[in-house]
């Protein structure tokens, strides 16, 4: 089994569960998770870059908390 096979059979899973992941992703504990990922990122980004561009990560980790999770 070659890798196109192990994507293409990733895409029928997917396609079959569709529903299911979407509630997933929309979910309280998506919520929860992605929150503490994101924020853990941000915090390891900001004491990595000068003050300066705080704004704008906690700009960029409020767009990708907005795709993912219920709030």
């Amino acid at each position: 089994m070659g890798i196109d096979d192990l994507v293409n059979k990733g895409k029928d899973l997917y396609e079959q569960n569709k529903d299911k992941v979407e509630d997933a992703l929309n979910s309280d504990q998506a919520e929860q998770v992605s929150d503490n990922v994101l924020d853990a990122a941000a915090g390891f980004v900001k004491k990595l870059t000068p003050d300066s561009v705080d704004e704008k990560i906690d700009g960029v980790r409020d767009s990708i908390d907005g795709k993912i999770g219920n709030d």
